[in-house]
């Protein structure tokens, strides 16, 4: 009688090796690995060999990184969507496509359960398993680290698991950091990041990124165009959205930008420190929201920014795929039409600032902007605009005086006495 199927989301590492005989013990399942490849420098052919070997029945490698950068990022980047003030969503935009791919295959395959290696102490068990929810709400999730039948509470206790077993261990140096790594970025979570109070240990840490301190001492400049929010040249030339952004990384990597070291808020409620490096995607944040201010008007931008606010948190816990995450990205759709233009950036030790910003679509208008009296603004119609506009607050003011209260009356005590010599 054929056995049940798990899709597992494999990625090579200590855990998925370890969960593949956990799981055949355990639950008796043909576990069908798949791993993911968003972007992370990993050797696939010896990964699919190392899960055939520990166990699996069958083990698929997907090149998603495009559809990750068009699907996800871009979304992210039209909205200037970031988590907390800093965070540019670097794992968080992954996972809800990792999640959709493991379904998929669980699907072709006649799966009946799916599995992930991710602690109960993450973000990534919410991100992996709401989008399973939203495409699957009849499959079964195994989180091995959540299980009552998984015992092992320590690197050890894997490395023990495997050698029992005679299955070769993946090494990985004890003093290594937690990371995540796509083409958008990589986390750094662990050792001496684990207290808020210590400085991180650049050095040896830094994969993408030299600390502004080691960049070149002279500025170099880039230019990017955006199609309706989109990017689709660095520097005059045409990429696919894989060569752009890897063109990206390496510009902002050598000069020292989107290097964060931030506590945040996790999902499941306490707080986290990680350092991330972001160099690309730092520079296209900065380069669109250059078009933004020059596209968009006072009503649409203010609203965007609200708007913003609430995809990040949605993309950050793992709401990817919901009837609310679905409008925000189609009034973003909408709001980008005329965010169409070419962006100069000057970067130099770790700082970016704006060289020049152009745009057909621009609503600057320089007749009417320049401090020189043009035909299109006369500056006696800001007389009735402040009437107006300041009439509630004039209104108050004479109650004030007429009643003998608040802060309009001449003896106020909110008017302070000032020297006069």
């Amino acid at each position: 009688m054929a056995k049940d199927k798990v899709i597992l989301a494999y990625s090579g590492g200590l855990d998925t090796t370890v969960i593949i005989p956990w799981l055949k013990e355990n639950y008796n399942y043909d576990v069908i690995a798949v791993c993911i490849n968003v972007g992370q420098k990993d050797d696939w052919p010896v990964i699919k060999k190392r899960a055939l070997d520990t166990g699996a029945t069958a083990c698929y490698v997907v090149d998603a990184r495009e559809e990750y950068i068009t699907d996800y990022i871009y979304p992210a980047v039209k909205a200037n969507a970031v988590y907390e003030d800093q965070y540019l969503l670097g794992t968080s935009t992954a996972r809800p496509l990792i999640g959709k791919i493991l379904v998929e295959y669980a699907r072709q395959e006649g799966a009946v359960a799916i599995c992930h290696g991710a602690t109960g102490k993450g973000n990534d068990q919410v991100r992996f398993e709401l989008a399973i929810k939203a495409f699957a709400p009849d499959l079964k999730v195994i989180a091995a680290w959540r299980s009552d039948k998984w015992d092992m509470d320590s690197r050890e206790a894997e490395i023990a698991y495997l050698e029992e077993r005679k299955i070769p261990v993946p090494m990985k140096k004890k003093d290594s950091y937690s990371r995540d790594e796509n083409i958008w970025h990589i986390s750094h979570e662990g050792l001496e990041l684990e207290d808020p109070a210590n400085e991180p240990h650049y050095d040896t840490m830094l994969k993408l990124t030299v600390t502004p301190e080691n960049a070149p001492d002279k500025p170099e400049y880039v230019t990017m165009d955006f199609e309706k929010g989109v990017p689709v040249s660095v520097n005059g030339k045409k990429l696919s959205p894989i060569e752009l952004m890897e063109e990206l990384n390496k510009i902002g990597g050598r000069n020292g930008v989107g290097l964060v070291d931030i506590v945040e808020n996790r999902s499941v409620g306490m707080k986290s420190r990680g350092v991330y490096e972001t160099p690309g995607g730092a520079i296209m944040y900065f380069a669109h929201e250059q078009i933004d201010h020059l596209c968009l008007d006072r009503d649409m931008y203010a609203y965007k920014q609200e708007v913003s606010l609430k995809m990040s948190e949605l993309i950050y816990n793992g709401r990817w795929f919901t009837q609310c995450m679905e409008s925000i990205i189609a009034f973003m759709d909408k709001a980008e039409e005329t965010c169409t233009g070419s962006v100069k950036l000057k970067l130099y030790k770790g700082s970016i600032t704006v060289a020049g910003t152009t745009s057909k679509y621009s609503l600057y208008n320089e007749s009417i902007a320049s401090f020189k009296t043009g035909d299109l603004y006369d500056h006696h119609d800001a007389e009735g605009y402040i009437a107006l506009f300041g009439l509630p607050i004039k209104v108050r003011a004479m109650m004030q005086q007429s009643v003998g209260e608040g802060q309009a009356c001449i003896d106020s005590k909110s008017l302070k006495q000032r020297p006069t010599n």
